[in-house]
């Protein structure tokens, strides 16, 4: 393959902040000297730019990282629906997608000191080809880093089966976005419990709020949806939605069960625009239907500071839309990246992790 030293970081579950891990430790290490190249093999965040479909991550580490490979070198198979449909109907042949993705690695990892292969969120995704992340980590001789959620002490079983799926190629497991009530049983408990099932674990990053969820901001963006109220207070972070489709008293218990939220609800639903403002959990309104809220609802939204969201498509389409950006998560960009630059040098042993040369 390459002298090079090659990771691949894959994870457990979408929006767990794999993008920025990888980001993040690809920094480090060209900051610390050493030359650094980037690969995601398989594009599966998808958005359509001048007529092609490409991956944002891979766009974003040419311009983080001043790479000069292309896109579509460093991101050699687009992971569409429409690629999975063809891939079904035995119109893919993954022999050549294997080859493609090695002869693509060894064109840009030629002189690193380092190769950082992003994979998919998902350990599953690109079965239907043969190239899992397993498959594309014994592909490219790479380590793999593990990046795991943790909320229940049930969460452990979902890493052990990453780890088996994963073999002797497993580096480590990293936990990230662990919330303050959880990271005593996790510290305490599993990760005793994991090592002691032979798997190495090289720490766990805490919760921090502006690398969780969302901003409005990018939420809006996003949704191609109009500001209503004053755009200054776009800047706050959401990370969940709940729909107001109930009446104002029974709409006010549920928002008062949820925080960090956005609410859904048709532009002509006064009651339950009225009913989130008096809910210190709900960030965001953000209305259907492109019906403008009455003016009291937006006099008393600009007092509480809390945004309006306007959009043209109906609730149903909306929910499915906000949940397509939460789950993805758009806030990657450079200050998350530092952000998290500095939560792993707090929380790891960056050095050993990527078994970087003294």
């Amino acid at each position: 393959m390459t002298d090079s030293n090659t990771l691949l970081v894959t994870s457990t579950e979408e929006g767990i902040g794999k993008t920025a891990i990888t980001l993040a430790l690809a920094k480090s290490a060209q900051e610390a000297g050493n030359e650094v190249g980037y690969m995601k093999p398989k594009g599966t965040r998808l958005q359509s730019a001048v007529g092609k479909t490409r991956d944002e991550d891979p766009m974003l580490a040419r311009e983080l990282l001043g790479l000069d490979a292309e896109v579509h070198e460093m991101e050699p198979i687009v992971y569409s629906p429409t690629f999975v449909q063809e891939a079904i109907r035995g119109r893919e042949d993954p022999d050549e997608l294997r080859g493609r993705v090695v002869d693509n690695f060894q064109a840009i990892s030629e002189g690193t000191d380092l190769m950082v292969v992003e994979g998919s969120d998902r350990l599953e995704t690109g079965g239907i080809v043969d190239l899992t992340d397993a498959d594309i980590a014994e592909a490219l001789d790479a380590r793999v880093l593990l990046v795991c959620g943790y909320a229940t002490v049930g969460d452990a079983d979902e890493v052990l089966a990453a780890a088996r799926s994963l073999g002797d190629r497993l580096g480590g497991v990293l936990f990230n976005g662990v919330t303050d009530a959880a990271m005593d049983e996790l510290t305490d408990d599993v990760l005793p419990f994991l090592e002691g099932r032979g798997v190495p674990v090289f720490g766990s990053l805490p919760r921090v709020q502006e690398l969780a969820g969302i901003t409005v901001e990018d939420l809006a963006r996003s949704l191609g949806a109009d500001v209503l109220t004053n755009e200054a207070s776009t800047g706050v972070h959401v990370e969940r939605f709940t729909v107001g489709a109930m009446g104002g008293n029974s709409a006010l218990d549920q928002f008062r069960r949820t925080r960090d939220a956005v609410m859904v609800t048709g532009g002509d639903r006064s009651e339950v625009q009225t009913a989130a403002l008096e809910a210190s959990g709900i960030k965001a309104l953000l209305l259907t239907g492109g019906l403008r809220p009455a003016s009291a609802v937006l006099g008393r939204a600009e007092d509480e500071n809390v945004p309006i969201l306007l959009v043209q498509s109906d609730t149903r389409t909306t929910i499915d839309r906000v949940e397509d950006v939460l789950r993805s998560g758009r806030t990657r960009d450079e200050s998350t990246v530092e952000r998290m630059q500095a939560l792993l040098d707090d929380g790891v042993d960056v050095h050993s992790l990527l078994q970087l040369e003294e």
